[in-house]
C-alpha cells in the first residue's frame, strides 16, 4: 500500500475544525467543575505555600505558544479511546467530591483539561505538548502531607547541628531547649513552601536550558535537595543568630524574612551554576506522519473533534447528577450526642470539666466526658459529623490533636496500639503528649491519647481507609455519618497510664460505641 505525506493545507483544515472543539470542551470542562477550579485559585491566593501556583497557567500557554510552529505542522485526529480514562477521572472526582478531598478533585480536574488534548486534538499534538501538559499539574496544591516528615527532619539537623557548635540542648518531640531560650519547628519552618517552589523552577528551567534527559533529570534532582538542605541550614543559622545575639535577632517575623533572603540567595546560586552547562536548543523539526492512500470509494472518515467533545461532555455531567441525587436522599437532620454518664467497669462521669479537648473543627456535635474510677481519671471526647463538605469533615489535615501553636501540651511519642476493646480486638493511634510550662520544679506531666475513627459502624485508623469507605457508603445512599474518638489519660508513670487506658477500653468501650449507633439512629 502506497503512502502520502498530509500537506499543510490539509493540517491547516485539521486544525480549523478540531480547535473549535477542543476549547468548547475546555470551557464545558471547566464550567462544571467550576468548583473545584475556584477552590485551587482560593487556596492559591490565601497560601504563602502555593501563591506561585498563580504563574502556571500562564507560564504553560508561554510553553504551547513556543511550540506554535511545530503545532501547526501536525495532523489532528481525536481519539475515542480517550472516552475510557475520562469517564474513570470523572469517577475518581466523584469519589474525592463525596468526602471532600480537595486534591483528589483539583488533581482530576488537572488531569480532565490534560486528556482533553488527545481526546479532541490527538495523540501527535499531545506528544508535542508532553511537558506543558505535564507542567499544568504544579497548579494542584498538594504537597503539605509531607509537613511532618519535613519538620522532624529539620529538628534533627538542628539539634544535632547546634549541639556540635558546642551548645548544650534539651529536645522535646518539635520543641528544644537551648541556655539561651527555647525553640519550635512548626509549618513554617518545614521548608514545604521552599521544596515545592524550587521544584517547579527546578524544573522549568531544566526543560528551557537542557536537551539531554539525563541532565534535565539531574538539575531537578537537585532543584529538590538543594532547598531541603538549604531549609536546615537556614534554621540552624536562625538559632544560632538568636543564641550569640542573647535573642534580638533572628527571632519572631525577621527570622522568616532572613530564610527568603537566604532560600534565593541559594537558588540563585543553585541556577548560576546550573547555567554553566546548559545545552542549545536545537531546531525544530516537523515531523509529519504519513498516512494510507485510500481511494476515494473507500476512504474512511475519522470521528470527528465535536462528536468526541460532546461525548466527552456527556460523561462529565454524570457526576455532577450523581451528586444531585445523593444530596436529594440524605437526611438533613442534625445528630445529637449523648455520651452516658456511668460506664461498665464502675467508671463514673466526674462533674468537673475536661482538662484538655482535641482541635478538631466544625462538627456537627461533640461532647466531652472525664470519667473516674476510684483514683483514675480517663476522658473521652467524640466529634460527631454528617452531610460533610469542605468546611466540616472528619478526616482533615485542619483537625489534630494538638495544634502546632500550642505550647501547653508537646507531642514526644506516636504509634499504634492493639488493644481489647469489649471482647474486640482495635487498633488504635497512641500519642504520648508532654505538659510544658507547668513551673519551676514541677513533675513532668504526661498524655496518653488513643484515637481512632468510626465510620457508619465500622472502626478504622487510617485517614485514607476512613475517606474512601465514607465515599463508598454515601455512593450506595447509605450516608456519611462519621465520627472520632478519643481517649486519654494524665499522670506522670507511662505504665500506670497504659494499664488505666486498657482498662478503660476494655469496660466502657461498648458503651462509647452504642452511644454513636444511637447518634446514627436519628436520621
Amino acid at each position: 500500500m502506497s503512502s502520502v505525506f498530509i500537506s499543510t493545507e490539509d493540517a491547516r483544515r485539521g486544525w480549523r475544525d478540531a480547535l473549535p472543539a477542543f476549547v468548547v470542551l475546555l470551557l464545558i470542562v471547566l464550567v462544571l467543575y467550576r468548583d473545584s477550579a475556584l477552590a485551587m485559585v482560593e487556596i492559591w491566593r490565601r497560601s504563602d505555600t502555593f501563591a506561585h501556583a498563580f504563574l502556571v497557567p500562564p507560564i504553560v500557554l508561554w510553553l504551547v505558544w513556543r511550540r506554535r510552529d511545530v503545532l501547526a505542522g501536525l495532523p489532528t485526529k481525536p481519539q475515542p479511546w480517550t472516552l475510557v480514562p475520562i469517564a474513570c477521572l470523572a469517577i475518581i472526582w466523584l469519589l474525592g467530591e463525596l468526602v471532600a478531598v480537595n486534591a483528589v478533585t483539583q488533581l482530576a480536574l488537572t488531569a480532565l483539561l490534560v486528556l482533553a488534548v488527545p481526546a479532541v486534538l490527538g495523540l501527535p499534538v499531545a506528544r508535542a505538548l508532553m511537558f506543558p501538559l505535564a507542567f499544568l499539574f504544579f497548579a494542584v496544591p498538594i504537597g503539605d502531607f509531607t509537613q511532618p516528615l519535613m519538620m522532624e527532619w529539620t529538628a534533627d539537623f538542628t539539634v544535632a547541628a547546634v549541639r556540635l557548635s558546642g551548645v548544650p540542648v534539651h529536645r522535646e518531640g518539635l520543641q528544644f531547649v537551648i541556655p539561651s531560650g527555647s525553640w519550635s519547628v512548626v509549618e513554617a519552618c518545614s521548608g514545604v513552601r521552599y521544596l515545592i517552589a524550587s521544584f517547579m523552577v527546578g524544573t522549568l528551567f531544566a526543560y528551557l536550558n537542557y536537551q539531554t534527559p539525563w541532565r534535565r533529570w539531574t538539575f531537578v534532582g537537585v532543584s529538590i535537595l538543594v532547598p531541603i538542605v538549604a531549609n536546615w541550614l537556614r534554621a540552624y543559622m536562625i538559632v544560632m543568630i538568636g543564641h550569640l545575639s542573647g535573642n534580638r535577632l533572628a527571632v519572631g517575623v525577621d527570622h522568616l524574612i532572613y530564610g527568603w533572603v537566604f532560600f534565593g540567595v541559594v537558588i540563585g546560586i543553585m541556577f548560576v551554576i546550573g547555567a554553566r552547562w546548559s545545552e542549545p536548543e536545537a531546531a525544530s523539526v516537523v515531523a509529519v506522519r504519513t498516512m494510507p492512500q485510500l481511494g476515494s470509494a473507500g476512504q474512511r472518515r475519522s470521528v470527528s473533534g465535536w462528536s468526541v467533545a460532546m461525548l466527552a461532555a456527556a460523561l462529565l455531567a454524570l457526576p455532577h447528577l450523581t451528586l444531585r441525587a445523593i444530596a436529594g436522599a440524605e437526611s438533613n437532620r442534625a445528630p445529637t450526642l449523648s455520651l452516658p454518664e456511668t460506664l461498665p467497669g464502675s467508671w463514673a462521669a466526674a462533674p468537673e470539666a475536661t482538662p484538655w479537648q482535641p482541635a478538631f473543627q466544625n462538627a456537627a456535635a461533640q461532647q466531652s466526658q472525664l470519667y473516674r474510677q476510684g483514683e483514675r481519671e480517663v476522658g473521652a471526647y467524640v466529634a460527631y459529623y454528617r452531610n460533610q463538605n469542605y468546611e466540616t469533615k472528619l478526616v482533615s489535615s485542619e483537625n489534630r490533636l494538638v495544634r502546632s501553636e500550642d505550647y501547653r501540651w508537646n507531642r514526644v511519642d506516636s504509634g499504634w496500639r492493639d488493644v481489647q476493646a469489649g471482647g474486640a480486638d482495635l487498633r488504635l493511634r497512641s500519642t504520648y503528649l508532654r505538659a510544658q510550662g507547668l513551673g519551676p520544679g514541677a513533675a513532668p506531666h504526661e498524655m496518653l491519647v488513643w484515637q481512632t475513627y468510626w465510620v457508619n459502624g465500622r472502626w478504622m485508623t487510617s485517614d485514607a481507609q476512613a475517606k474512601l469507605y465514607g465515599a463508598v457508603l454515601r455512593l450506595l445512599g447509605q450516608g456519611d455519618d462519621g465520627a472520632v474518638v478519643v481517649v486519654y489519660t494524665i499522670g506522670e508513670d507511662r505504665a500506670a497510664l497504659e494499664r488505666a487506658m486498657s482498662e478503660f477500653s476494655a469496660s466502657a468501650w461498648p458503651a462509647l460505641e452504642a452511644s454513636l449507633r444511637q447518634t446514627r439512629s436519628q436520621r
